[in-house]
């Protein structure tokens, strides 16, 4: 199973709608694909059409090692999709790890040898906390959602240092997937400026695909489902399979293969 954590600790970057729709758009190409909501706010999972009432055994209990992946585990309403949901109780695991042993691997410990999937995204909150820092652990490669606005780098440098003393510490392993710009909005002059020089600075580790401003990807949340689902001609959807794309391209062949 191929890992990758969906990762920025500044809010409002559309990590959780680029969770949603890039593991959506995963296995619609046939892959069976986990998403693990580790964000105590539980987006991913209302997202997904995941109701509070059907989160019995969540990313909580994995962590803290109450149950194991095979229960926390439930299916979505979209084929070869599965998740582990989210609640607020989570905001909670970060203070029961603190003084356990080996509590950078909880999440690792867990996912390591499951089976059943090609692929595992994770969804993280927007904190370099112990929650993010379980995921990267547990990933083979990050993901970074960038928001095409005038901060856009501010912030990157953190994770990208959290990054490096995980894989030091941690997960040699672990590698920077790529860069997705989001919420590109062709009318703003201000974004394609943001754009010219996010790629300068990062080069070709940003992906091609920009995800942009769409009123479908905001409105898909609220009916519990993926833009893909909901509306699949935007251009919102379009652009996240285009991204799927990307993203598999960039993937060793061996892996996928497998």
């Amino acid at each position: 199973m191929i890992t990758i954590a969906i990762a920025n600790q500044k809010g409002g970057v559309g990590k959780t709608t680029t969770a949603i729709n890039l593991a959506t758009a995963l296995a619609a190409t046939g892959l069976r694909v986990l998403l693990v909501d580790l964000d105590p706010q539980g987006n991913a999972s209302t997202g997904l059409g995941v109701s509070r009432d059907q989160r019995d055994w969540t990313s909580y209990e994995l962590l803290i090692g109450e149950a194991s992946l095979h229960h926390c585990t439930r299916e979505t309403g979209v084929p070869g999709l599965s998740i582990v949901p989210a609640t607020v109780d989570l905001s909670g695991a970060e203070i029961e790890l603190v003084n356990r042993d080996r509590r950078s691997n909880a999440l690792r410990d867990q996912v390591e040898n499951a089976t059943g999937f090609d692929m595992c995204l994770i969804d993280c909150p927007p904190s370099l906390g112990l929650l993010t820092v379980n995921a990267l652990v547990a990933a083979a490669s990050v993901l970074v959602p960038l928001q095409c606005e005038f901060f856009a780098l501010e912030g990157l440098s953190q994770l990208l240092q959290t990054v490096e003393r995980v894989r030091t510490r941690f997960n040699g392993d672990l590698s920077i997937l790529g860069v997705a710009l989001t919420m590109y909005d062709r009318r703003n002059r201000l974004t394609d400026q943001v754009s010219d020089d996010v790629r300068s600075v990062l080069g070709p580790i940003v992906f091609d695909t920009v995800i942009p401003r769409n009123v479908r990807l905001s409105e898909a949340p609220s009916h519990g489902l993926p833009a893909l689902i909901y509306d699949h001609r935007c251009a919102g959807s379009a652009a996240y399979i285009d991204l799927a794309r990307e993203l598999i391209d960039r993937l060793p062949t061996e892996e996928i293969a497998a």
